[in-house]
């Protein structure tokens, strides 16, 4: 059985759609490691995943579309964490749990939740202290939001919602307490949307039955999306009531998204369940994509090499033009130290998908690891060009960083290390290395002008938290 990896080319900075393909319908985003894409955030992860960013862009851009929202101004946020939830913070920004991902039965009940949660986004619902968070990195709105949601957890209420971004904005209230008028005006959000997209509300019913259950058999402190977003019958009644009436009710959903579903759920719980029980639950007689995709990871977890490949090769036979699957492939032989083998799966996979940043970083760390130094500047252009897609990645300048460092370009060296610095937060090393690169480059040059910029605002954000 093929792969299809999901609905219409879309290009990660304008994220238009193109019209539907026939045979291969691609999710095209940035593509990353799992393995080295974790964020820590207080015990919590954010995680970078192309195909399940992708697949979660696929279901919401027509939500966007129907609330008049610029899909790309909404950033999606992946957090590692198994309980059902999901929450909007920081103006335009939605975090998913990837327990969500992994707990919905089929792409309508994500997407009905991702209806509520723009639902609370065109709202204005939070608007008190969405400023306090905007100029916030998503680790940092994690640490805060989920931080709370710990502190709950174990008893102790008054951490929930401390100002731990900095300067008191946010004080000490709970950051994602709606009231039930709120939760109401979300709902009716949400089904207006769905209506307006041609997709059955059925979805957000079920997730909100399952939540009820569980509300009802552990209590509201198992799961922040029943604290957080309090359930009453009078929501559940209005839902049913609107199926009732809805000309869409009954609409299916694609065979695509649903294939992209299943093949997403094997994802997550092949990268974040022990391999023994991914193994465990995807038994090999399994024929599904899912078990496929699972077990294939669970294997490269193992270092299992050629298990893994005996999966995936014939998936790549079948879907020769699947980026993601060559760049699996890739991870399998970087992991199994085949750095050569692996650069070439990459170099595949940027083919297919020219503009693929985070692909190209994967390309240039594998390629570092090489170290010839013949392919020195084609690295430097592989990262230049990742950061050109996607300038806010650590990782990317760390890299370049390396790369000019074997060209003995200093100067360049500096500026990079200051780009890393200022995005991670770490306002002195910003300044520092930002001075030296102007004493280091020419004057005037590209690189000369951004590190003064990098100065003027780590001055600025020094002086803006003392």
């Amino acid at each position: 059985m093929g792969i299809r990896p999901l609905l219409g080319i879309c290009n990660k900075i304008t994220l238009r759609c193109a019209p539907r393909l026939s045979a291969l319908i691609l999710l095209v985003a940035l593509a990353i490691s799992w393995s080295s894409s974790r964020v820590s955030a207080q015990g919590f992860s954010l995680i970078r995943d192309t195909e399940i960013e992708n697949t979660i862009r696929v279901y919401t851009a027509p939500l966007f579309r129907a609330a008049g929202l610029d899909a790309s101004s909404v950033r999606l946020h992946l957090v590692n964490d198994a309980r059902l939830n999901a929450f909007v913070a920081g103006g335009m920004r939605i975090f998913i749990h990837t327990g969500l991902l992994t707990t919905a039965s089929h792409p309508g009940q994500v997407i009905g939740v991702m209806a509520h949660e723009i639902g609370h986004i065109t709202g204005g619902h939070l608007a008190r202290i969405q400023e306090g968070l905007k100029a916030a990195t998503a680790q940092s709105i994690i640490a805060t939001i989920l931080g709370g949601a710990a502190a709950a957890a174990a008893g102790r209420p008054e951490g929930i919602g401390a100002a731990v971004l900095g300067g008191g904005t946010i004080g000490q209230r709970s950051i994602l307490a709606y009231t039930r008028d709120h939760e109401q005006a979300a709902d009716q959000a949400a089904l207006r949307y769905l209506d307006g997209s041609r997709q059955s509300s059925r979805g957000l019913l079920e997730i909100m039955m399952i939540l009820k259950r569980e509300e009802g058999i552990y209590g509201a402190s198992l799961d922040p999306f029943i604290r957080s977003h309090p359930l009453t019958e009078n929501r559940i009644r209005f839902i049913q009531n609107h199926i009732e009436q809805s000309e869409f009710s009954d609409v299916p959903i694609p065979d695509d998204l649903m294939a992209a579903h299943y093949r997403m759920r094997g994802k997550i719980l092949g990268f974040l369940d022990p391999p023994i029980d991914t193994l465990r639950r995807y038994d090999a007689s399994d024929p599904s994509m899912e078990a496929k995709y699972a077990r294939t990871v669970a294997y490269m977890k193992l270092n299992e090499t050629e298990k893994a490949l005996a999966i995936l090769d014939p998936l790549i036979d079948a879907t020769p033009q699947d980026p993601f699957l060559h760049e699996l492939r890739g991870d399998i032989l970087r992991d199994a130290g085949r750095p050569q083998e692996a650069a070439a799966e990459y170099q595949k996979a940027i083919e297919i998908l020219p503009w693929a940043a985070l692909i190209r970083l994967s390309l240039a760390q594998t390629q570092i690891a090489i170290n010839d130094p013949n392919e020195l500047d084609a690295t430097v252009a592989n990262i230049k060009e990742a950061i050109r897609y996607e300038a806010e990645i650590p990782r990317a300048w760390r890299q370049l960083a390396i790369a000019y460092g074997r060209q003995q370009k200093h100067g360049l060296v500096s500026h990079a290390l200051a780009e890393e610095a200022l995005l991670k937060g770490d306002i002195r090393t910003a300044r520092e290395r930002a001075t030296r690169a102007m004493r280091l480059l020419p004057n005037g040059s590209a690189e000369w002008i951004r590190s003064q910029d990098i100065e003027l605002q780590a001055k600025r954000l020094k002086d803006r938290r003392s």
